[in-house]
């Protein structure tokens, strides 16, 4: 549960409508209606604030659109926040990572049922039973997470310009013992996608990079979206990042996380995208424009014999509110939030970037829950 609410803050906002002061509303069904112009207006007011620097919202679908921003570029200038900037998009990447999978699947280079040791042999212990490829797309396979550089801010603070490759990763990660047997349970961790990574590079013979933007950007015309790699900078326009740090005194620092080398996140999380381009990304999906639809099916398939499972095969998780079927993804890293949500019939979509002072928090920026809340009015 600590993974979930930590890495899908948007579901955990969606989940508790309370948290904005909202009274819960009935499972029933709602009439169309466009976005509420005012309730976004006022979910961006205030800010620079405790919580958040900056905020970029992109709300869309057949019932209609609005556009917003709020905030400054960064803390020393004061000067207003770029809306067309790019960030840290996190998790978000995992959508293009499986959109990457299922294309190779539609081209007979991978098969969803053949275990990922028949790719990758030897990267998993002999304590491992076959971990199928669907496995690794919907989070069930049991592979416990790999190493990285710390398990507190200061300690990976301290490390944000040091590079540890998804290789060391995966290989810590398949020298330990399971969680579970695959498909037993539905456990959310970013190793099954580092997995995936690996997986892309051995069959195409070519870097995860490069095959992510032959099988997904391009298609989606996601232009100013790409993979830095161990590059710690965020290239071209974009709104600095911030975390809140406690001092001695007792006072808050805001310490600039902006540059990082986020080469351990690979295909689960390093992704640098913009509002616009995650757009692109969720309407061409949902559309059939990237994965072809005989497999399109895969992106809203749930396990449905595993109590409690919530995410897909493309990378998605499934939240149902007021009567509507939401299809989510939300990423963190530190110094900014992002998702990307909307209903299978793209009547309403949503898409933000927040820059949350405690991205990494297990609790829902207040923010980005007042952007929740008025964009699904």
């Amino acid at each position: 549960m600590r993974d979930l609410r930590r890495r899908s803050i948007l579901a955990a906002a969606l989940a508790v409508p309370l948290a904005a002061g909202l009274p819960a509303s009935p499972a029933i069904a709602r009439t169309a209606s466009a976005p509420d112009a005012k309730a976004l207006r006022a979910a961006l007011d205030g800010l620079p604030d405790a919580n958040a620097t900056a905020a970029l919202v992109r709300v869309g679908g057949t019932d209609g659109t609005w556009r917003g921003s709020s905030g400054v570029h960064d803390l020393a200038s004061g000067r207003p926040a770029d809306p067309d900037a790019r960030f840290r998009a996190g998790s978000t990447t995992k959508v293009v990572t499986a959109a990457a999978v299922l294309r190779l699947v539609a081209e007979g280079r991978i098969d969803l049922d053949t275990p990922v040791q028949h790719y990758l042999p030897g990267l998993l212990g002999r304590r491992f039973r076959p971990v199928t490829v669907r496995n690794l797309l919907n989070h069930t396979s049991g592979i416990a997470a790999g190493d990285g550089l710390g398990t507190t801010f200061e300690e990976v603070y301290s490390h944000r310009f040091d590079t540890l490759s998804p290789q060391r990763v995966a290989a810590s990660a398949g020298a330990k013992k399971p969680e579970f047997c695959p498909g037993e349970q539905q456990h959310y961790l970013n190793i099954n996608y580092t997995f995936l990574g690996l997986l892309i590079e051995r069959v195409t013979g070519r870097s995860y990079a490069s095959e992510a933007g032959r099988l997904v950007l391009r298609p989606a015309g996601m232009r100013d979206t790409y993979f830095p790699g161990t590059d710690p900078r965020i290239l071209g326009p974009h709104n600095r990042g911030y975390q809140a740090v406690k001092k001695a005194d007792g006072t808050t620092e805001f310490l600039d996380v902006t540059e990082w080398n986020q080469a351990d996140r690979f295909a689960a999380g390093d992704m640098i995208s913009t509002t616009a381009d995650l757009e692109r990304l969720l309407t061409g999906l949902f559309r059939g424009r990237i994965v072809p639809r005989p497999h399109l099916r895969e992106v809203f398939s749930v396990p449905s014999d595993i109590t409690g499972a919530s995410y897909s095969a493309g990378g998605l998780q499934r939240f149902e509110s007021e009567g509507k079927v939401y299809w989510v993804k939300s990423g963190g890293r530190y110094g900014y939030n992002s998702a990307l949500a909307g209903t299978r019939d793209l009547s309403r979509t949503l898409v933000y970037s927040v820059n949350s002072t405690d991205a990494k928090s297990e609790d829902a920026n207040p923010v980005v829950v007042r952007i929740i809340t008025a964009a699904l009015k």
